[in-house]
């Protein structure tokens, strides 16, 4: 959400940005209904000073006994109540109309974003580790699930229909290991505060984020109209809503282990078999509650929290800063991490982290008190995966598979697998 003023100060800068963005320039509209609703009340505040002046002169008439300049007077009186209620109605009306408009304008992207159309225009920032190479032709993870005996989507859509699964056994725990292994590192060691939060929200909790009116149909909504979270993003940042906090409090590193609902609007026909696109999985979030000063540097301190498991876990994966035409709505720069995986011969995205400036802040009300100042100023927000748990299950499959068909849990992951060294098929 932007601030109209900004935008009226700063009307080519607004244009260009969302160039960048492939859209067409927007501030000549905004500043159009903009325009309307200052003449309007510069109207309805005239009538309202006329109405109290009005008020005053009743009293002064009836003082001199003037009963007809009186009821003149207060006939003018009620004719302006009337014009006063009618023009607060309207003004309620284009406060909405610039909201709505305001509402489904994307993040401006910072300067050092590339531009581009889509994925193939995203430019790689780094790469890590070295794509496993296998003396066999390595399976896909659901190949490899399905023949161990612990990867079931055949019931699973008996049960809720496509883009679902069951894990069985040693795989259910080796995805809990997985999330539990990500919280240990982000709380004990990066220093985030480990939160269970709500999975259904409000309206304005989604709208706070950005996932709302624009992306609704990418979102679960229950019959008396809760939103089941697409991530945990909505749940962490949305704390600090309606909210005013103190500099010294800042920055605030919050993470949740959640499951995940997304209808996937619009996937049709993309990654329909396996776990790569679920109506439902799990995910570990980070979320950032920082000043405009510090945005930009937890906006690399988070990339490498979350690099930092897939380092952990020997998983070779690659950083890449996504171009203004992949990147999110509410988002100013994004790097996207993505994980290589043998049986697909490629690497795919496993979290995405990213800041977003003001913009979320703007819809919450979320501001805070810098030291020494009475002044009030907009929180920064960030937010990215740490990671995607489901996506890191198909990553350990197809990394760590063997000839066998059996799996090597990594190192890392034994402990929490109670000493298990290996999955094998199931008896």
């Amino acid at each position: 959400m932007f601030d109209i003023k900004w935008i009226r100060e700063n009307a080519e800068a607004f244009d260009a940005g969302l160039k960048k963005r492939g859209l067409a320039p927007l501030s000549a509209k905004l500043l159009e209904i903009d325009d309307a609703r200052r003449q309007h009340l510069t109207r309805l505040q005239d009538a309202q000073a006329r109405r109290n002046a009005a008020s005053k002169e009743i009293g002064k008439a009836k003082a001199a006994k003037d009963e007809a300049a009186a009821q003149k007077l207060m006939s003018e009186v009620a004719e302006l109540k009337e014009v006063i209620q009618q023009g607060e109605e309207e003004e309620r009306q284009i406060d909405a109309k610039l909201r709505d408009e305001m509402s489904g304008i994307p993040n401006i992207p910072l300067d050092d974003v590339p531009v581009g159309k889509d994925e193939n225009d995203n430019v790689e920032v780094r790469k890590v580790g070295t794509p496993t190479k296998f003396e066999f032709k390595p399976k896909l993870h659901f190949e490899i699930g399905e023949a161990l005996g612990l990867m079931d989507f055949e019931t699973a859509a008996k049960i809720s229909g496509a883009r679902f699964v069951i894990l069985k056994g040693a795989l259910a725990r080796l995805e809990r290991a997985l999330a539990m292994f990500m919280l240990d590192l982000h709380t004990g060691e990066f220093g985030y505060r480990e939160n269970i939060v709500p999975l259904l929200v409000k309206d304005d909790a989604a709208f706070g984020t950005g996932n709302l009116p624009k992306f609704a149909e990418d979102l679960f909504q229950t019959t008396n109209g809760y939103w089941l979270i697409p991530t945990a993003e909505i749940s962490l940042t949305n704390t600090v809503r309606e909210s005013t906090i103190d500099e010294a409090q800042l920055p605030m590193r919050l993470t949740a282990w959640t499951p995940c609902f997304r209808s996937e609007a619009g996937s049709a026909g993309r990654d329909t078999r396996g776990m790569i696109r679920q109506h439902q999985f799990s995910k570990v979030e980070l979320v950032s509650i920082t000043t405009p000063e510090e945005s930009l540097a937890e906006h690399e301190r988070m990339t490498s929290c979350a690099e930092e498991v897939l380092t952990r876990l020997k998983l070779p994966f690659r950083t890449m800063l996504l171009c203004t035409g992949d990147m999110g709505f509410a988002s100013r720069k994004t790097y996207d991490i993505e994980v290589w995986l043998p049986g697909e011969d490629t690497y795919r995205e496993i979290s995405s982290c990213s800041v977003c400036g003001d913009f979320q802040a703007r819809r919450m009300n979320a501001r805070y008190r810098p030291k020494g100042s009475k002044e009030l100023h907009f929180v920064h927000t960030l937010n990215g995966s740490g990671l995607a748990v489901g996506r890191t299950l198909i990553a350990v499959l197809e990394n760590y598979q063997q000839a066998d068909g059996s799996v090597t849990i990594p190192e890392a992951l034994v402990p929490y697998m109670g000493g298990l060294e290996t999955i094998e098929k199931a008896g």
